[in-house]
């Protein structure tokens, strides 16, 4: 059974643009704007969206109807949630460096890497067991982890995808395997 999955990235909030570990905060006011004039979607027979609010504000931005799907919901960041890259270096920097090269280490007490990648990945498996086209709202660690699950790269290459508010990433499976797919 075929499958489409568009991923599209939440817009830009403050944390975003701060370099901190996300909270439940709204989108800025210009990624609405932004949001509102994206180009028209592809008819899609299912819709989903994480369930934090800048992602749902993103859904409504685009004037879309989705459900809400707590397997979409953003990277569990523990104790570090709100406070700032720059922060953690000061406060915990074993820690930090360990959260960045061992993607199966937690050390704020949230989710490792890993088990976000193993989260997404059994998401994608079921989405693509009901075929047809699916969009997904989500966040950049989400659609890291998938794009990463994608090339069946290995985990450390997390940190050497770069995914921009508002990026739109498509996907297609056959029932067997995924592939990232281009288009203009």
């Amino acid at each position: 059974m075929n499958t489409r999955l568009t991923w599209i990235c939440h817009g830009a909030t403050a944390a975003s643009r701060k370099a901190m570990f996300p909270i439940d905060e709204p989108l800025e006011t210009k990624a609405t704007e932004e949001a509102g004039r994206m180009t028209a979607l592809p008819r899609a027979d299912r819709i989903a969206v994480s369930p934090a609010l800048r992602a749902r504000q993103t859904v409504d931005a685009l004037g879309l109807q989705a459900r809400i799907d707590p397997a979409l919901g953003d990277c569990d960041h523990g104790r570090w949630a709100g406070k700032s890259i720059a922060a953690i270096e000061a406060e915990e920097p074993e820690n930090l460096m360990a959260w960045m090269t061992s993607p199966e280490a937690a050390p704020h007490g949230g989710e490792s890497l890993v088990d976000l990648r193993t989260r997404v990945a059994s998401w994608m498996d079921n989405e693509s067991a009901l075929g047809g086209h699916v969009i997904a709202i989500s966040h950049a660690t989400v659609i890291r982890a998938a794009v990463a699950h994608v090339l069946q790269a290995p985990p450390s290459s997390f940190w050497l995808i770069d995914v921009e508010p508002l990026a739109v990433i498509r996907m297609t499976s056959n029932g067997r395997r995924w592939s990232l797919r281009f288009q203009h």
